[in-house]
């Protein structure tokens, strides 16, 4: 199949993803406000370089998230370029980004994307979910992870010990953000066509994965604990994605859209000095599962 047929088939794939995930979104949330953003960009020689299309939303259930999807194309920093698998300064990107942080604490925030790059004559494939739960409760984490087990067969081990050292605070010991799940970059098996078809088969399970543990949950009341451990758990999420996120260093120098790119940050986070949950609490248990498990 033609480079450029696979190219647009995979835009149009996330372009698809994310109109399904938003309507999962506002059938659970019939408060969800959703701001629909589309964006275009210009490369580093000044001229068009694509744009993608932002969903940010507010809701009830939904406190903020952010569903994107975005194809950009044309000449990048050649210093930039140097630090990245293909060759030359001009590069082609598509892909889906989403991170949903809801407000019940008993609901874990997600965090997923997927996508496909073109630099010189070189592609690439990287992405992944990952789940980042407030409570103990342990058939959520064994389910989101069966999820992924299913979707990535025999490559699923390699990903989730791929996501279980990406997805940490290494400034904190090497502590989680969440329990993990799948992560993969740079995948290249020499066939495109299907890496392409490999890369759209794991971006279905997404729904699967996350969704039916939202509505197990949505309902459970809460209480100011379980507020105060996640607003304070949102604290290390947003040093993870300002510290460490490479997705986030990727669009901000390939001249990407600031407000986009920084929607993955929670609407509400807590700071507290040497911060530890209450001795003998859920959210201290909580705590000792951001570390790499088998689940």
């Amino acid at each position: 199949m033609e480079l450029e047929v696979l190219k647009n088939s995979f835009h149009q794939h996330v372009r698809d993803l994310q109109d399904r995930i938003t309507r999962e979104m506002q059938a659970l949330d019939p408060q969800l406000v959703m701001k629909e953003d589309p964006w275009t960009r210009t490369d580093h020689a000044g001229h068009p370089g694509g744009g993608g299309i932002t969903r940010a939303f507010q809701g009830e259930l939904f406190e903020n998230a952010g569903v994107n999807t975005s194809c950009v194309h044309g000449k990048i920093d050649p210093q930039f370029a140097k630090h990245l698998q293909g060759s030359g300064d001009e590069m082609w990107a598509a892909g889906i980004s989403l991170i949903i942080h809801p407000k019940n604490p008993r609901v874990p925030t997600v965090h997923a994307n997927f996508r496909m790059i073109h630099q010189g004559n070189k592609f690439w494939f990287g992405g992944g979910a990952d789940l980042t739960p407030y409570y103990p409760y342990e058939d959520d984490f064994t389910y989101f992870h069966g999820i992924w087990k299913k979707a990535a067969g025999t490559d699923y081990e390699t990903m989730k010990k791929t996501c279980d050292e990406y997805f940490n605070n290494s400034h904190r010991g090497l502590e989680m953000r969440g329990i993990g799940g799948i992560f993969f970059d740079h995948m290249n098996s020499g066939n495109t066509e299907e890496d392409v078809k490999k890369v759209k088969h794991l971006s279905e399970h997404f729904i699967e994965s996350y969704f039916p543990i939202v509505k197990k949950r949505m309902s459970e009341n809460w209480n100011e604990e379980d507020e105060d451990f996640m607003l304070h758990r949102r604290g290390r999420y947003v040093e993870f994605n300002l510290l460490h996120d490479r997705g986030t260093l990727f669009g901000l120098r390939t001249n990407g859209r600031v407000d986009s790119i920084l929607i993955s940050l929670p609407a509400r986070c807590k700071y507290s000095y040497q911060y530890k949950p209450k001795v003998g609490s859920p959210h201290e248990k909580m705590w000792g599962y951001y570390t790499p498990k088998a689940w």
